[in-house]
């Protein structure tokens, strides 16, 4: 097969792993630079173009997106191109788009009766007291909603922190949401790595001593972690609510049942096989194997 990888650096450990993985299985394999991209809409004959090259609906079985949250705008209306042209993409733009939208995905989550953390949002500073009460009170975690890998996150230990941090963010014009703090997940969460509607592995990411954000961008670690049928079943369902074939989902352990934080669209492949020892880029490969064909489009551009 041909396969592409939107990427904007072909020296990322997720992207050279992916590259790795498809040519050992005699793939071939392009990585481009999505904002390197620009796109001939037309009705008869949709076309993309990389730099001096373009690439008709025949050049490409399958697009592996890699977009990162700065660039969802474009990144996303690359993959619908490739969509309009009928090219098999793992993740379809709708399904990205949705992901990376924060309050419209814990909205759909809920809907579909998954569990997440008690969440408010508002517009005005007259709610701030409102907000706080409805996430069971301080301490409570306030998010930017265009925040990524832990940046925006904060933790009010108090009611006083929490109203000075929401009417600060809130003066800035920006948009955040407020929700309860699960004290018992214990600065630790768990990310499940879900390919093809299966959990393929899982790891235990914890927090740094003084902090309580897991990301492992912010010195958290990372261990091998056997979940229970609950949470597999949760981040499952929260793969498909999201529409995503490839996504990591986050996972905290409350004393209600796991609750999800965030599905990631693009997760990183490092912290996941290292922690596990498991081929996660291989994975990934064999599922486009299976299932790299136009009859498996869903949206085609139409979202």
């Amino acid at each position: 097969m041909n396969i592409a990888i939107l990427s904007r650096n072909k020296s990322l450990y997720s992207t050279k792993r992916l590259v790795e993985a498809a040519e050992a299985r005699g793939h071939t394999v392009r990585v481009l630079d999505h904002l390197k991209c620009f796109m001939d809409i037309t009705s008869d004959k949709p076309s993309l173009h990389y730099k001096d090259e373009e690439f008709d609906p025949n050049h490409f079985d399958a697009v592996i997106p890699r977009i990162g949250a700065s660039v969802t705008f474009y990144g996303t209306a690359v993959v619908r191109q490739f969509e309009m042209m009928n090219v098999y993409c793992v993740n379809e733009s709708v399904a990205i788009s949705r992901s990376r939208d924060k309050l419209r995905s814990l909205q759909l989550l809920s809907r579909r009766g998954v569990g997440i953390p008690a969440t408010a949002f508002a517009h005005s500073p007259d709610d701030i007291h409102g907000l706080i009460r409805e996430v069971g009170g301080a301490p409570c975690v306030i998010k930017l909603l265009e925040g990524t890998q832990g940046i925006g996150v904060v933790l009010a230990e108090t009611r006083k922190a929490a109203e000075s941090v929401i009417q600060a963010f809130m003066g800035l014009k920006t948009n955040i949401l407020v929700q309860e703090f699960i004290k018992e997940a214990g600065g630790a969460d768990i990310r499940c790595f879900v390919v093809g509607g299966k959990v393929i592995a899982a790891m235990q990411r914890q927090a740094p001593e003084g902090e309580f954000r897991s990301n492992i961008h912010r010195g958290g670690s990372a261990k091998l972690v056997r979940i229970t049928p609950a949470e597999r079943r949760t981040a499952v369902n929260a793969a498909k609510v999201m529409g995503l074939n490839v996504c990591g989902v986050d996972l905290l352990r409350s004393e209600r049942g796991p609750l999800v934080m965030e599905v990631n669209s693009s997760p990183g492949l490092q912290g996941i096989e290292k922690a596990t020892n498991k081929d996660v880029a291989g994975l990934i490969i064999d599922f486009i194997e299976k299932n790299a064909h136009p009859s498996n489009i869903k949206t085609r551009g139409k979202g």
